[in-house]
């Protein structure tokens, strides 16, 4: 079925479109943000993956399995989107920016 996979951007690679899974996708979506705070100066991606683990669906990331990966790949579609925004200095610290995207 084509609608399992969606389309996500890179804002390091701003005309590459990848297809990734998208029970997946939405799920670590909906987990990042509801750990990242509005406004900076915002979370550490380290400080978001501890804090976003207890929000995960089991059945989708058992233990926590590629929720590294997978919470990359939603940073910086978001990023690529303007959902999310990074603090101008080091290091990478991540906040919402209110855009729904």
């Amino acid at each position: 079925m084509a609608d399992d996979r969606i389309e996500v951007l890179n804002v390091n690679a701003p005309h590459h479109v990848t297809r990734v899974d998208r029970a997946k996708y939405e799920a670590m979506r909906h987990a990042l943000l509801a750990v990242l705070p509005d406004a900076p100066p915002g979370m550490t991606p380290a400080e978001a993956q501890a804090a976003l683990l207890p929000h995960l669906d089991a059945t989708l990331f058992p233990g926590g399995e590629k929720a590294g990966w997978w919470m990359k790949c939603v940073q910086l579609d978001l990023e690529a989107r303007g959902v999310l925004a990074r603090a101008p200095k080091a290091p990478v610290r991540l906040h919402r920016t209110g855009n729904v995207g």
